[in-house]
């Protein structure tokens, strides 16, 4: 019988390695924190500051404003891979999953499919100049007589 806690609260031993890796665990995290802190650089100056360049004098900011496309990238990539994943573990256990599991999974994909309709109305999925910026442009290169 596991021994039990005050109040009649059992513990099953088998949790003992799993409490010990994560006291270890935060110990050692904790011992590297105040290790860092001990042995770290306590005078600063200006030099110290600057970010290392190679040796040139950085000027002006090392903020690069990335336009959105890249993280509608970022995000569409980690929607549709997680979107892949759950396929795919459909499909490895879908006769065990019978009608059930077939009738969440296309919930799942009919979801995600009237998301992609809503993003693509809204123009989500335009990037690059819009149709109307096309067509002003082609307008202005047959006004200038080129």
């Amino acid at each position: 019988m596991p021994p039990t806690l005050q109040r009649g609260i059992s513990v099953d031993p088998e949790f003992y390695p799993l409490a010990f890796y994560t006291l270890a665990a935060a110990g050692l995290i904790g011992l590297l924190l105040i290790a860092a802190w001990w042995l770290g650089a306590r005078s600063t100056n200006r030099n110290k500051e600057l970010p290392y360049e190679s040796g040139v004098i950085p000027t002006g900011t090392a903020r690069l404003a990335y336009p959105i496309p890249f993280y509608l990238i970022a995000i569409f990539f980690i929607v549709f891979d997680v979107e892949a994943v759950f396929i795919f573990a459909w499909a490895v256990a879908w006769e065990e999953l019978g009608l059930a599991g077939m009738l969440h999974i296309t919930f799942f994909i009919v979801v995600l499919l009237l998301g992609l309709v809503w993003l693509w109305l809204k123009g989500g999925l335009e990037w690059g100049p819009s149709a109307e910026g096309r067509r002003s442009a082609y307008k202005k290169q047959n006004y200038d007589g080129k």
